[in-house]
Protein backbone atom coordinates (compact mmCIF):
# COMPACT_ATOMS: atom_id res chain seq x y z
CA UNK A 1 0.00 0.00 0.00
CA UNK A 2 2.98 2.30 0.61
CA UNK A 3 4.38 1.51 -2.82
CA UNK A 4 7.01 -1.00 -1.71
CA UNK A 5 7.98 -3.87 -3.96
CA UNK A 6 7.46 -7.14 -2.07
CA UNK A 7 9.22 -10.41 -2.88
CA UNK A 8 8.64 -13.81 -1.30
CA UNK A 9 11.23 -16.57 -0.92
CA UNK A 10 9.92 -20.06 -0.18
CA UNK A 11 12.75 -22.29 0.99
CA UNK A 12 11.18 -25.76 0.70
CA UNK A 13 9.04 -27.53 -1.87
CA UNK A 14 6.14 -28.56 0.39
CA UNK A 15 6.34 -32.15 -0.83
CA UNK A 16 5.70 -33.64 2.61
CA UNK A 17 3.12 -31.13 3.79
CA UNK A 18 0.12 -33.44 3.92
CA UNK A 19 -1.36 -36.15 6.14
CA UNK A 20 -2.58 -38.05 3.09
CA UNK A 21 -0.24 -41.03 2.66
CA UNK A 22 -1.56 -41.57 -0.87
CA UNK A 23 -0.99 -38.01 -2.06
CA UNK A 24 0.83 -37.40 -5.34
CA UNK A 25 3.90 -35.49 -4.14
CA UNK A 26 4.75 -34.12 -7.58
CA UNK A 27 1.28 -32.61 -7.86
CA UNK A 28 1.48 -31.35 -4.29
CA UNK A 29 4.67 -29.41 -5.06
CA UNK A 30 3.00 -27.81 -8.08
CA UNK A 31 -0.09 -26.96 -6.03
CA UNK A 32 1.94 -25.39 -3.24
CA UNK A 33 3.70 -23.16 -5.78
CA UNK A 34 0.37 -22.05 -7.24
CA UNK A 35 -1.00 -21.34 -3.78
CA UNK A 36 2.00 -19.22 -2.83
CA UNK A 37 1.74 -17.16 -5.99
CA UNK A 38 -1.98 -16.64 -5.33
CA UNK A 39 -1.25 -15.63 -1.73
CA UNK A 40 1.27 -13.06 -2.96
CA UNK A 41 -1.29 -11.74 -5.42
CA UNK A 42 -3.89 -11.36 -2.67
CA UNK A 43 -1.40 -9.38 -0.60
CA UNK A 44 -0.78 -7.07 -3.53
CA UNK A 45 2.88 -8.09 -3.75
CA UNK A 46 4.40 -6.83 -6.99
CA UNK A 47 7.76 -8.60 -6.79
CA UNK A 48 8.80 -12.15 -7.61
CA UNK A 49 7.98 -15.35 -5.78
CA UNK A 50 11.27 -17.22 -5.49
CA UNK A 51 11.59 -20.93 -4.70
CA UNK A 52 14.71 -22.45 -3.17
CA UNK A 53 13.23 -25.94 -3.71
CA UNK A 54 14.88 -27.70 -0.77
CA UNK A 55 13.11 -30.99 -0.05
CA UNK A 56 10.43 -30.48 2.58
CA UNK A 57 11.83 -31.27 6.02
CA UNK A 58 15.42 -31.30 4.78
CA UNK A 59 16.36 -27.61 4.59
CA UNK A 60 19.91 -27.08 5.80
CA UNK A 61 21.94 -24.00 6.57
CA UNK A 62 24.95 -25.04 4.51
CA UNK A 63 26.98 -22.85 2.21
CA UNK A 64 25.06 -23.74 -0.96
CA UNK A 65 21.75 -22.53 0.45
CA UNK A 66 23.40 -19.53 2.08
CA UNK A 67 24.92 -18.55 -1.27
CA UNK A 68 21.56 -18.81 -3.01
CA UNK A 69 19.70 -16.74 -0.43
CA UNK A 70 22.51 -14.16 -0.42
CA UNK A 71 22.24 -14.06 -4.22
CA UNK A 72 18.52 -13.30 -4.00
CA UNK A 73 19.13 -10.60 -1.40
CA UNK A 74 21.72 -8.98 -3.66
CA UNK A 75 19.38 -9.20 -6.64
CA UNK A 76 16.25 -7.87 -4.92
CA UNK A 77 18.09 -5.42 -2.61
CA UNK A 78 15.45 -5.31 0.14
CA UNK A 79 15.26 -2.54 2.71
CA UNK A 80 13.47 -4.90 5.10
CA UNK A 81 13.77 -8.67 5.45
CA UNK A 82 11.15 -10.72 7.29
CA UNK A 83 12.04 -14.18 8.58
CA UNK A 84 11.24 -16.85 11.16
CA UNK A 85 12.74 -16.21 14.58
CA UNK A 86 15.07 -19.24 14.80
CA UNK A 87 15.56 -18.80 18.55
CA UNK A 88 11.94 -19.56 19.39
CA UNK A 89 12.06 -22.26 22.07
CA UNK A 90 10.58 -25.66 21.37
CA UNK A 91 10.04 -24.92 17.69
CA UNK A 92 9.46 -28.39 16.30
CA UNK A 93 9.66 -27.95 12.54
CA UNK A 94 13.30 -28.05 11.42
CA UNK A 95 12.58 -26.08 8.24
CA UNK A 96 11.15 -23.13 10.17
CA UNK A 97 14.11 -23.07 12.52
CA UNK A 98 16.66 -23.44 9.72
CA UNK A 99 14.92 -20.91 7.48
CA UNK A 100 15.42 -18.31 10.20
CA UNK A 101 19.11 -19.09 10.62
CA UNK A 102 19.54 -19.22 6.85
CA UNK A 103 18.03 -15.75 6.42
CA UNK A 104 20.31 -14.31 9.09
CA UNK A 105 23.43 -16.00 7.72
CA UNK A 106 22.57 -14.84 4.20
CA UNK A 107 22.14 -11.23 5.32
CA UNK A 108 25.67 -11.29 6.70
CA UNK A 109 26.98 -12.86 3.50
CA UNK A 110 25.07 -10.47 1.21
CA UNK A 111 26.44 -7.38 2.94
CA UNK A 112 30.15 -8.24 2.97
CA UNK A 113 32.36 -8.09 -0.15
CA UNK A 114 34.40 -11.26 0.35
CA UNK A 115 31.41 -13.59 0.66
CA UNK A 116 30.60 -15.28 -2.63
CA UNK A 117 32.38 -12.88 -5.03
CA UNK A 118 31.79 -15.47 -7.76
CA UNK A 119 28.16 -14.30 -7.86
CA UNK A 120 29.30 -11.13 -9.58
CA UNK A 121 26.66 -9.09 -7.75
CA UNK A 122 27.04 -5.86 -5.82
CA UNK A 123 26.79 -6.43 -2.10
CA UNK A 124 23.73 -5.23 -0.24
CA UNK A 125 22.98 -4.51 3.41
CA UNK A 126 19.27 -4.38 4.35
CA UNK A 127 18.18 -1.71 6.82
CA UNK A 128 16.02 -3.89 9.04
CA UNK A 129 15.35 -7.52 9.90
CA UNK A 130 11.93 -8.38 11.34
CA UNK A 131 11.68 -11.81 12.98
CA UNK A 132 8.14 -13.13 13.25
CA UNK A 133 6.71 -15.61 15.78
CA UNK A 134 9.23 -14.27 18.26
CA UNK A 135 8.89 -15.01 21.96
CA UNK A 136 10.38 -11.60 22.77
CA UNK A 137 8.93 -9.12 20.25
CA UNK A 138 9.95 -5.49 20.61
CA UNK A 139 8.20 -3.95 17.60
CA UNK A 140 4.55 -3.96 16.57
CA UNK A 141 3.54 -2.92 13.07
CA UNK A 142 0.13 -1.30 12.56
CA UNK A 143 -1.87 -3.56 10.22
CA UNK A 144 -5.34 -2.29 11.12
CA UNK A 145 -6.26 -1.63 7.50
CA UNK A 146 -4.89 -4.96 6.28
CA UNK A 147 -6.21 -7.71 8.53
CA UNK A 148 -8.40 -9.21 5.84
CA UNK A 149 -5.53 -9.14 3.34
CA UNK A 150 -3.56 -11.40 5.70
CA UNK A 151 -6.52 -13.72 6.19
CA UNK A 152 -7.27 -14.00 2.48
CA UNK A 153 -3.61 -14.65 1.67
CA UNK A 154 -3.49 -17.47 4.20
CA UNK A 155 -6.72 -18.92 2.83
CA UNK A 156 -5.01 -19.27 -0.55
CA UNK A 157 -3.05 -22.19 0.95
CA UNK A 158 -5.89 -24.69 0.68
CA UNK A 159 -3.56 -27.69 0.75
CA UNK A 160 -2.62 -26.69 4.31
CA UNK A 161 -6.13 -26.26 5.69
CA UNK A 162 -6.11 -29.53 7.61
CA UNK A 163 -2.44 -29.83 8.56
CA UNK A 164 -1.65 -26.24 9.53
CA UNK A 165 -4.74 -24.07 9.75
CA UNK A 166 -7.24 -26.50 11.33
CA UNK A 167 -9.89 -25.78 8.71
CA UNK A 168 -12.26 -28.65 8.05
CA UNK A 169 -10.43 -30.97 10.44
CA UNK A 170 -12.85 -30.51 13.33
CA UNK A 171 -16.43 -29.31 13.89
CA UNK A 172 -16.70 -25.51 13.82
CA UNK A 173 -13.33 -25.23 12.09
CA UNK A 174 -14.38 -23.43 8.93
CA UNK A 175 -12.83 -20.43 7.22
CA UNK A 176 -14.92 -17.99 9.27
CA UNK A 177 -13.60 -19.46 12.51
CA UNK A 178 -10.07 -19.26 11.12
CA UNK A 179 -10.60 -15.58 10.26
CA UNK A 180 -11.80 -14.89 13.79
CA UNK A 181 -8.73 -16.58 15.27
CA UNK A 182 -6.38 -14.59 13.05
CA UNK A 183 -8.05 -11.27 13.86
CA UNK A 184 -7.96 -12.09 17.57
CA UNK A 185 -4.23 -12.77 17.25
CA UNK A 186 -3.68 -9.40 15.58
CA UNK A 187 -5.77 -7.64 18.25
CA UNK A 188 -3.68 -9.29 20.95
CA UNK A 189 -0.47 -8.12 19.26
CA UNK A 190 -1.79 -4.54 19.27
CA UNK A 191 -3.04 -4.68 22.87
CA UNK A 192 -0.66 -2.01 24.18
CA UNK A 193 -0.57 0.02 20.97
CA UNK A 194 -2.69 2.96 19.77
CA UNK A 195 -4.14 0.92 16.90
CA UNK A 196 -6.52 -2.03 16.62
CA UNK A 197 -4.56 -4.70 14.74
CA UNK A 198 -0.85 -5.39 14.87
CA UNK A 199 1.90 -7.76 13.81
CA UNK A 200 4.61 -8.34 16.41
CA UNK A 201 8.28 -8.82 15.52
CA UNK A 202 11.74 -8.88 17.01
CA UNK A 203 13.34 -5.96 15.18
CA UNK A 204 17.05 -5.81 14.40
CA UNK A 205 18.38 -2.65 12.77
CA UNK A 206 22.10 -3.12 13.33
CA UNK A 207 22.81 -5.28 10.30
Amino acid sequence: AAGCEVHHLVCTDGSKGTWDADADQVELVKLRREEQREAARRLGATGEVWFLDAVDGELDVGLDNRREVARIIRLTRPAVVLAHDPWKRWRLHPDHRNAGFLAIDAIVAARDPFFFPELGLERHRPDTLLLFESEEPDHVEDVTAFGDYRVQALLAHESQFETTMVIGAEPDSDAAAFRDRELDQMREAAENSPFELGEAFRRIDDL
